[in-house]
């Protein structure tokens, strides 16, 4: 198809601007329903390839009257056991609305650029395209919210109608059901594992790059290997979740805890790649490299948590540094007083290791040897100084942590 400057086109964004990345643009248009997605421009049709053969050949009867020669359909997973009558009324409003936006692109009083069709906000979004009869209940909260969703579940899903509750709480939705708590940590680079370790999610312009650290994870009985390669299959199923919670895509590294067994690497892998089954997102695992990092992909559909819930600094631009034009001078460390392992009890010299008590042995020496000046200088006798019988020395567990001023 040629293009002519001034000529008026029809298309569609299928892909939000990322970054420096504009809009991603398409003539083929398509309209997601609940069931199917309508292809109004497309001769061909699709099954999702997840749903058992027999299902397949019931949806095919099924959709081979419903779609006119010059359009096409999807068929989504989700259409899986519905019954004939659902299709036909899901195809049926998608019609209707290709009707609406084709003849508001024909009409004259329409100059471009004009919107003719935007997606539903994020509450009808979530209805149509994950709320299902695997779910016990939606909460919802606001009149509005309520009218709206229940409004449209029971024109394209009247049998989850019985699913939806109302709030009827006083305070906000999100701080009882601790929904902020998951945000905030969703916010923070670091994350904890259950057992102790953590991963370490770092961005950068080319790339998402995830350490994976044993922390205070130090294992049972000793066994290195197997320490590690449970600290690692941990952050498997972590990693395959944050990628989800905070929508991270394009290219991404991690870095597991190197591991001397073959069998524990690919577990660690399969572990990975079976969580990242429950991912609606395109994803693509690749082998791991020599150097034992795990490479993959995964579709960047649109903006990610962080860059919807943040600006860039004015200040560094995002670098997170401040530049000089002349060396900058280390400050001294402080110690960490507020930290967790400088408020321990009193330790017993037996447990105390060897360096630890020393250290706390020359500091006492010093507090007790200090002789009087004045009588020093006035005297030149030997000055014996007799220390009390303390028992059983103790020390204090001193903090190993410092901040940086």
């Amino acid at each position: 198809m040629v293009l002519k400057t001034g000529q008026p086109v029809l298309v569609q964004v299928t892909k939000d601007p990322i970054g420096q990345k504009g809009a991603r643009l398409t003539s083929q248009i398509s309209l997601p329903g609940r069931y199917v997605v309508y292809v109004p421009g497309g001769g061909m049709s699709g099954i999702s390839k997840r749903l058992p053969e027999s299902e397949r050949t019931r949806l095919k009867a099924i959709l081979k009257n419903l779609i006119p020669e010059e359009a096409g359909v999807i068929v989504r997973t989700a259409a899986e056991g519905v019954s004939e009558e659902e299709l036909t009324n899901d195809v049926a409003r998608l019609k209707a609305q290709w009707e609406d936006i084709y003849q508001k692109s024909e009409n004259p009083n329409f100059h471009a650029p004009a919107l003719l069709l935007s997606e539903p906000d994020l509450a009808v979004r979530v209805i149509r395209d994950i709320f299902n009869e695997d779910f016990r209940k939606l909460t919802i909260q606001g009149n509005e919210a309520w009218e709206e969703i229940s409004s449209y579940l029971g024109s394209i899903a009247p049998e989850l109608v019985t699913k939806l509750e109302k709030y009827v709480g006083k305070g906000d939705l999100f701080a009882d059901f601790r929904v902020e708590e998951q945000l905030a940590k969703a916010f923070d680079r670091k994350v904890y594992l259950p057992s102790g370790g953590s991963l370490v999610i770092d961005r950068t312009e080319a790339m998402i790059v995830i350490d994976v650290n044993t922390g205070k994870f130090i294992g049972k009985g000793g066994n290195l290997e197997e320490t590690v390669t449970k600290n690692n299959l941990e952050a498997a199923e972590e990693i395959a979740r944050q990628l989800r919670l905070r929508d991270l895509g394009g290219i991404i590294v991690i870095d597991f805890i190197d591991m001397v067994l073959e069998s524990n690497r690919d577990a660690v892998l399969r572990r990975l790649v079976e969580c990242l089954g429950r991912d609606r997102t395109k994803h693509q695992v690749a082998e791991v490299t020599s150097l034992g990092l795990v490479q993959m992909t995964r579709k960047r559909v649109g903006q990610g948590l962080i860059e919807a819930f943040s600006t860039t600094c004015d200040s560094c631009a995002g670098r997170g540094i401040h530049i000089h034009m002349e060396p900058v001078k280390m400050k001294a460390p402080m110690p960490q007083v507020n930290s967790q392992s400088a408020s321990h009890d009193d330790a017993d010299e037996s447990e105390a290791t060897e360096h630890e008590f020393h250290e706390t042995l020359n500091t006492e020496t010093l507090n007790t040897e200090e002789p009087d000046t004045e009588t020093s200088s006035n005297t030149d006798a030997d000055v014996e100084v007799e220390a009390k019988p303390a028992g059983r020395r103790r020390r204090r567990a001193a903090s190993s942590g410092i901040i940086t001023a």
